[in-house]
């Protein structure tokens, strides 16, 4: 099955039709439903991939229903699982993006099934070696967004693959996230060029002679919530790691301010009148702001949504999707890619560059 038509970059004539990926979510059916109106309220078309009977109310000029009743679980292999189940919902929104009658695949299901079928239905930029999983750091009061990748995607990493994550990020920030010249760092220990693993070491050697993008150098974990640069590239494993911590540390604070401002009735009239503030923090640090991630390094759009969202993650999810077609992602992205020569076979600096 081939790759999905590419549409050109900032083409927003016809909406965008996204392909989502209905079951598997963890909440409960009314708030997904509620998720899909808000975002086709943005003039975006869904083909929601779950069971007519559950989602039949949706249907409008702006929502399809694809009858589908068959998932794949988070305790499945996805592989197997992929490819011995094609009726399951995940393969069939993937295969209808394949097809063209979508553009862009969104699910909140099993991330694991969500990337595999994804890869086997768009396929790989041809000079990619490994896609990545990117996604927006939540942080209270940053002015310019940062990406992490990989957050999942690659437990394991070699230093070309690391060199070609920094072009991927690149590319989607100045698409997607409006910074025209992002300044990308390399995740490690410290911020000298020889610190960290012989992984980063190397990657960072590579990194350092490369050209098309903006590289600011070693960036450490603490940095992170308020960093000098707007990308940060590490394997997934690591990457995974560090978005979690910073997923449960913000729940923990949160929790943590909520007990304090009702300790007693002086912290409580405090409280009330912290809770505008307190309001926006937490909308900073929600994970349902950013909708997901989205694999990179394929010939299609794939966002891979939070299991726990709720109707606003939904929504984003399905909207970071659309806006990955409008602004023409994957194209800029493959065009970087190329006119930096760093394909599987053209990684200076870097060994091992074959996967």
């Amino acid at each position: 099955m081939g790759a999905p038509a590419a549409r050109p970059p900032g083409d927003s004539g016809d909406p965008v039709t996204v392909a989502f990926d209905a079951l598997g979510a963890e909440a409960e059916t009314d708030a997904v439903s509620e998720g899909i109106r808000m975002a086709a309220a943005d003039d975006i078309a869904i083909r929601v991939f779950g069971p007519a009977a559950t989602f039949a109310g949706l249907a409008s000029d702006q929502v399809e229903i694809v009858d589908t009743v068959e998932m794949i679980g988070n305790d499945e292999e996805p592989v197997r699982a992929v490819r011995s189940r094609p009726e399951t919902s995940i393969v069939r929104a993937a295969a209808d993006v394949a097809a063209g009658r979508s553009d862009a695949l969104a699910s909140p299901g099993s991330t694991g099934a969500t990337m595999t079928a994804a890869l086997f239905a768009l396929k790989r930029i041809r000079s990619v070696q490994r896609p990545a999983l990117a996604v927006e750091i939540p942080a209270p009061g940053r002015e310019r967004p940062l990406l992490m990748l990989d957050v999942g995607a690659n437990a394991d990493a070699r230093a070309s693959h690391l060199v070609q994550f920094a072009y991927l990020g690149s590319a989607f920030a100045a698409a997607v996230l409006g910074l025209p010249d992002p300044r990308v760092g390399l995740l490690s220990v410290g911020t000298e060029e020889k610190k960290g693993s012989a992984l980063v070491v190397e990657a960072h050697e590579a990194l350092r002679g490369s050209t098309g993008i903006r590289f600011a150098g070693n960036v450490e974990g603490r940095d992170l919530i308020d960093p000098e640069v707007e990308v940060v590239v590490t394997d997934g494993f690591t990457g995974n790691v560090v978005l979690k911590t910073i997923e449960g540390t913000a729940r923990a604070v949160g929790d943590a301010v909520r007990r304090a401002a009702r300790s007693g009735p002086i912290a409580a009239t405090g409280g009330l009148l912290l809770r505008p503030a307190l309001g926006g923090l937490r909308a900073d640090m929600d994970p349902d702001a950013t909708g997901g991630a989205i694999l990179l390094g394929l010939r299609g759009v794939a966002v891979v949504g939070h299991g726990s969202s709720g109707p606003l993650g939904i929504a984003n999810q399905i909207r970071l999707a659309a806006r990955s077609v409008r602004e023409g992602a994957v194209e800029r992205t493959e065009e970087l890619i190329e006119r930096s020569g760093v394909g599987r076979s053209a990684i200076r600096g870097a060994k091992g560059s074959e996967s």
